[in-house]
């Protein structure tokens, strides 16, 4: 089951948001994070495909400040996108992030992960620095050099996964990251395709698209929430 939701935000604004709800009760939800272009079809099949695996989620439009409700742009097209990307900012995404945490909360949830893409991925791992998440994922996220400071807050374990051909962050970004996470000592995971480039997951860019890697990090991903979303 799927359907759009109306959150209240801490700064008075409303944001739409995506829902998608597994089969019975589920005791562990999921915030999905959008890419540049928007809350897509492919991100609203992602959402899908999370919730038949047992959890509640949550996908928020996080350029509800400046987009109107429902925009998306083509994936080629990242001039249409650029001044809503630009316009956002710390406080506000962390807002974001906090109405949907408490959204998973109010429905029951008693343990909560995040997982976004691209810009998403970026994201969730500012979520992971505010919020007392148990899992966050970031796929091929922009961290380094301006969010190397949050690795000292960073809640629950990190999986952090990177294209080896990526082409839009540079590996000495993905090895900072690594680095400031080891320094903090927390705990993460650092996984590498190297024949994958930047979007390697979205099967809705064929010039990005990798299946092979995008297979291999669903089950990696799929396990990593398993252990630590799972009520013990």
């Amino acid at each position: 089951m799927s359907e759009k939701i109306t959150l209240k935000i801490s700064d008075g604004s409303e944001m739409l948001a995506y829902v998608a709800r597994p089969q019975g009760t589920s005791k562990a939800g999921l915030i999905v994070i959008q890419e540049a272009f928007g809350l897509t079809t492919h991100i609203q099949r992602v959402c899908d495909r999370f919730a038949k695996e047992g959890y509640l989620v949550i996908s928020p439009e996080i350029f509800h400040h400046t987009a109107y409700p429902g925009f998306t742009a083509g994936y080629e097209d990242f001039e249409s996108v650029k001044s809503h990307y630009t316009a956002l900012t710390l406080p506000r995404l962390e807002a974001d992030m906090k109405a949907c945490f408490g959204w998973l909360e109010n429905n029951g949830v008693k343990k909560i992960g995040s997982v976004g893409y691209c810009l998403g991925g970026r994201v969730s791992y500012i979520a992971n620095s505010v919020l007392p998440l148990s899992a966050a994922v970031s796929y091929y996220g922009r961290i380094a050099p301006d969010l190397l400071d949050r690795a000292k807050d960073q809640h629950a374990p990190l999986l952090l996964f990177w294209g080896g051909s990526d082409k839009n962050i540079p590996i000495a970004d993905t090895q900072a990251v690594g680095k400031a996470l080891g320094e903090a000592k927390k705990p993460f995971t650092n996984v590498e395709f190297s024949e994958a480039g930047h979007g390697f997951n979205c099967d809705d860019r064929p010039g990005s698209f990798h299946a092979e890697s995008s297979e291999q990090a669903w089950g990696i991903t799929l396990a990593f929430f398993k252990k630590h979303l799972t009520l013990g």
